[in-house]
C-alpha cells in the first residue's frame, strides 16, 4: 500500500502529516510513503484532483485510491484506512 502526500514548501500542517504518516508507517509495515511537493509537480496534483495541502491519499497494492484526507489527518485515520487498503 502506498501513502502520498501532496505537500508545499510553506505549508506547517505538511509537516505535522509528514509526522503522521512517519509513525503509520512504522507501525503498518507493508506502507510506503511518497511526498509529492505540488510546487514541482503540478501535473500530477492536478491529475489527483490535489486543491489543497496537505492531502493524503491511501492506495491498495492495486493502486486503488481507498481513502483521501484534506489537512492533517490524524493516526487512528490513516491506521484505519490502511486497513481499508490491506
Amino acid at each position: 500500500m502506498q501513502f502520498t502526500l501532496f505537500s508545499s514548501s510553506f505549508c506547517d500542517p505538511c509537516v505535522q502529516t509528514r509526522a503522521v504518516l512517519a509513525e503509520a508507517q512504522r507501525l503498518v509495515a507493508q506502507a510506503s510513503v511518497r511526498e509529492v511537493d505540488v510546487a514541482h509537480d503540478p501535473e500530477e496534483a492536478e491529475a489527483a484532483h490535489v486543491r489543497t495541502t496537505p492531502t493524503v491519499i491511501i492506495s491498495n497494492a492495486a493502486g486503488t485510491e481507498v481513502f483521501r484526507a484534506t489537512g492533517v489527518p490524524t493516526l487512528a485515520q490513516v491506521l484505519v484506512a490502511a486497513s481499508k487498503a490491506l
